[in-house]
Parts: C-alpha cells; structure tokens; sequence
C-alpha cells in the first residue's frame, strides 16, 4: 500500500469518500472530511480525454489555491463516459460511504452515475449533490457561478456603500458556504445512516445557501417586510459600528447598546455624548448616524490603532485593528491557533496552507503531516491495483483513455 493510500488519523478516518465535483464548492466540502482523515479519491478526466477539468482551481491556473484546496487527497484519473470507465466507478462504489458532484443537475442523468443508479450498487452510500440553483425548478439548468448566486441571493444589495450599486464580497462566499452546508448534510446523512443502516441524497446549492447567510437581514423583510438597504462598514441596526479612520490606519469599532457606548464615550473622553438628544438608545443613534459617526470619528484620528485597541478593550468596548493578509498571519493570536500549518512539498518545499478552522481535544489538527495536492492521476495504478486490475489492464486503460 503507497504512503497516499494509508490510513491517515483523525475523527473521520474510517470512511472513504468519491470526489466527482470541480472547482470551489465541491472541493471545499471534501477537504473538511480529508484534513479530519478521511480518505478522499479525487476523479478526474483522463489527459486526452475530451472534457477536461475546470481551470478554475487547477493546478496550472493557480498553485497556491490547488494545494490548499486538494490536499490530502488522492487522484484516480477515469473517464465515466467509457462502459469500462463505469465499471471502475461501480467497484469503489460498493465499499465508498460517500460519493460527491456538482455537475448540472442532468448531466449525471446522463452519465447513469445518478444517485439512484449509485445507491442501487450501495444503499449504504450518502450522495451528496452541489448545483448553482437546486436539482429542479425554473433554473435548475442555469451555470453557478458564485457571483451570481451573490446577486440573485440578495447579498450585493446590503453590501458596498450606501448609493454606491451593489457590489460582491471579496471571497466566493456563496461557493464556501454551499460547500460547507453540504459538508454538514453528508455528516447528518453518515450520523442517520448509523441508525437506519441506509445512505440518502443530500443536496446544497449556492442559491440557498446564499441565502440563509443572509439571516437576520432575510429575516427582516420575511418576518416585518423590510426590505434591506446597504449601510457600508456599519451595522444596519446599530450604531456606532464599523470603520473608523485613526492617526496611522483604522480601527473596526463594534459599540453595541447603551452600555458599550457609554464606554466608548469615557474611553474617547468625551462623557456628555451620552446625554446629547438623540444619542439615548440605538434606534434614536440609528436615526442619527451621520452626526454620531462624526462626533466619535474626530476622536479617533488623535491617537494610533494600537492606542485605541488598547484604550477600548481596557474599557470593555469590542474593536480590533483591520489587517491585510500579511499582518493577519503575523498577528500573535493567529500564530497562537495555528491558523497557517506547515506541508512539505516534493518540488515546492516547507510550504504552509490555511488550517482546518476546528479544534478536537483527542485528534489535533497538527497531528501528522499533511499530504500535498495530488497531481493528475498519481494512485490510478494503486487504486486500479487495489480493484484487482493488473498493469497490463491498466495500461490497455490508459490507451483507450479510460484512465
């Protein structure tokens, strides 16, 4: 057994898991499962192949995010339009407990590796299925893309300054939060499974989850009819949040209630805002954003970031600095947790990746190395081996690009 293929520690190791899907949300699922132990096959088009996969993600279009994104893993190169390439699949699927896509929804249809098709080889196995919009409906057909799903669930509306249009966040946050909703629904679906001894198809889509991200502010129009409105850096319900601009930078200012701004106010030194009108809950601090922003924001530009962090938290009033990348890495609390773990890589080095953002007091994170994003295909001969394939029949694959 190669060193890839061995059982690796951790919560999840003693289940294995197909990884049919591309590009973000997909990924970003199955990399909780990997880095918690798991072991992860990654299929891929065969080189030659017509298809191709994605070049968002890919390893040619940017390093950085594909080791980040599919370490752990292992990459079987199999072309499931090929008869035989279907026969490959139906053997992993016998002993998998999870097989994953995000194709459109009637493509797997198409290929016959639909979830029904899948669970007939296996009742046991969880499909799990990422789509722009859902399986079915109006749009179901429609390409997602994350920016879209950003626009269509609502998010660019409440997002950028107020007149300014809207405007997208600056991560993929609706492929992320898909990924890691159907990430919790697979976990559900293994946890069931213990009971009922049946696997099941859970779905996600970026549509839906973008829009339970929206939360409160959805709760705002579904429950009082409110429609949102973009308020920038500052809290829409709140007032003092947000930027504040200071001698040598900013500072993120998160002031809520009649307390914590009482609190601000004798930290800034200047007690008889609190008395002024209109200064006397949130509603009324709502009502008057401009004239208490003003006020408070000539207080800040006095004194340094660093000051101001200081002064503030001694008070007990929420703030913090705002970092570029760098410094976010470089901040001593971040070096604390571990934010950014080491991995050797056989051409690149000691190169470091983000952390999986979790803490398990009998599997640390850190315990054993991580393994560096397969490159296209590199346990094809191992796993085909392990299914009883001999090196002649692999290389008869190979030629017909079915591997």
């Amino acid at each position: 057994m190669s060193a890839s293929q061995t059982r690796r520690q951790g919560p999840l190791s003693r289940f294995t898991i197909l990884d049919a899907s591309r590009v973000r949300a997909g990924p970003t699922a199955i990399r909780t499962f990997a880095d918690l132990g798991a072991r992860v096959i990654k299929l891929e088009i065969p080189p030659g192949a017509p298809g191709g996969d994605d070049m968002i993600g890919s390893r040619d279009h940017n390093r950085a995010d594909y080791e980040n994104l599919h370490r752990n893993k292992e990459s079987l190169t199999l072309n499931m339009k090929e008869p035989q390439g279907l026969e490959i699949l139906h053997a992993l699927v016998k002993t998998a407990d999870v097989f994953i896509e995000n194709y459109r929804p009637d493509v797997k249809y198409r290929l016959g590796i639909g979830p029904d098709d899948l669970r007939a080889i296996n009742p046991r196995l969880v499909y799990a299925s990422i789509s722009g919009f859902g399986q079915d409906g109006p749009y179901a057909n429609w390409p997602g893309f994350d920016s879209i799903a950003q626009g269509m669930g609502g998010l660019m509306s409440v997002t950028g300054q107020p007149g300014a249009g809207p405007m997208r966040v600056g991560i993929p946050i609706a492929d992320l939060c898909a990924g890691h909703f159907c990430a919790q629904a697979i976990m559900a679906a293994l946890l069931e499974r213990e009971v009922t001894g049946e696997g099941q198809w859970v779905q996600s889509s970026l549509l839906e989850s973008q829009i339970a991200m929206l939360d409160f502010q959805a709760a705002q129009w579904l429950i009082d009819k409110k429609v949102p409105q973009s308020t920038g850096n500052e809290h829409p319900l709140t007032v003092p949040t947000g930027v504040f601009a200071t001698s040598d930078g900013y500072i993120n200012l998160a002031a809520i209630g009649n307390t914590m701004f009482r609190r601000l106010c004798q930290a800034l030194e200047m007690p008889d805002l609190v008395d002024e009108p209109g200064m006397g809950s949130d509603p009324e601090r709502v009502r008057n954003r401009g004239r208490v922003n003003a006020a408070i924001g000539a207080a800040f530009k006095l004194r340094t970031t660093a000051d101001w962090t200081q002064r503030l938290l001694q008070a007990g009033v929420p703030c913090g600095p705002i970092y570029t990348v760098d410094r976010m890495f470089a901040d001593p609390q971040v070096q604390h947790l571990g934010m950014a773990r080491t991995m050797h890589h056989p051409e690149l080095g000691d190169i470091e990746v983000v952390a999986l953002p979790m803490q398990f007091s009998r599997h640390p994170r850190n315990d054993g190395p991580l393994q560096p994003a397969p490159y296209q295909g590199d346990q094809t001969e191992q796993i085909l081996g392990g299914l009883g394939y001999s090196t002649e029949q692999i290389a008869a694959l190979r030629a017909q690009f079915v591997v």
